[in-house]
């Protein structure tokens, strides 16, 4: 079979979801996000915080990476990175951003797009000592994204981190920063078998936010 054959042949929607009433939802997104997103968890999906965060580099190009979803407050959605990843620096140029959650088991996928601001230096500190020893070691290193000359080179600066780290168990990188989205638009996005999904998308409008239907 050729690759495109395959591909047809795999199936889509075919499994078991939820039913979605978009009648019924909270006049906030994130209190129906907390809520498919505990509905996620019950239903046994694997790692349902992670999420797609999309940035754009000073030439207006578009990048995408999958990260962890930290924390959901009335800020916003939290995500972590250090300030001179090549996420970081685009943050930087430009803070719009958009996040992207699909629960395939469910067939959901919420999205969000906003503008992403730095948390307090304390909480940024506060998130990475709570990363597991790993992470911080990795983030210690540094230099993520740069050219790596050999697989070497990178265990001798773990090494050296490592031996750092157990020196002094509280050392954090100041690099490391927790930002937060500041929701313009979600959208919630329920699959059904026969296409006829359900999409929801919450608009900011001042204050308050305008709930609409759109055609699948």
């Amino acid at each position: 079979m050729t690759t495109r054959e395959t591909l047809r042949a795999l199936p889509v929607l075919a499994h078991d979801m939820p039913s979605f009433d978009p009648s019924s939802v909270p006049a906030e997104p994130t209190v129906l996000f907390a809520e498919w997103l505990t509905e996620a968890v019950a239903a046994g999906v694997v790692e349902p915080h992670a999420m797609t965060l999309s940035t754009v580099d000073a030439d207006g190009a578009p990048d995408a990476r999958v990260l962890i979803l930290k924390d959901l407050d009335e800020t916003g959605w939290h995500f972590a990175t250090t300030v001179t990843s090549a996420k970081g620096r685009q943050l930087a140029g430009n803070p719009r951003v958009a996040l992207s959650f699909h629960w395939r088991e469910q067939g959901r996928q919420v999205r969000v797009r906003g503008l992403a601001r730095p948390a307090l230096t304390a909480v940024s500190r506060q998130d990475f000592l709570a990363r597991p020893e790993g992470s911080r070691i990795a983030t210690l290193a540094g230099r993520q994204s740069a050219v790596l000359a050999d697989r070497d080179e990178l265990d001798r600066e773990l090494a050296v981190v490592r031996a750092g780290l157990a020196d002094d168990p509280d050392l954090v990188a100041e690099t490391h920063t927790v930002y937060s989205v500041a929701a313009e638009a979600v959208e919630f996005w329920q699959a059904d078998r026969e296409r006829r999904h359900v999409r929801l998308r919450y608009r900011r409008k001042g204050a308050a936010w305008r709930r609409e239907l759109l055609w699948p």
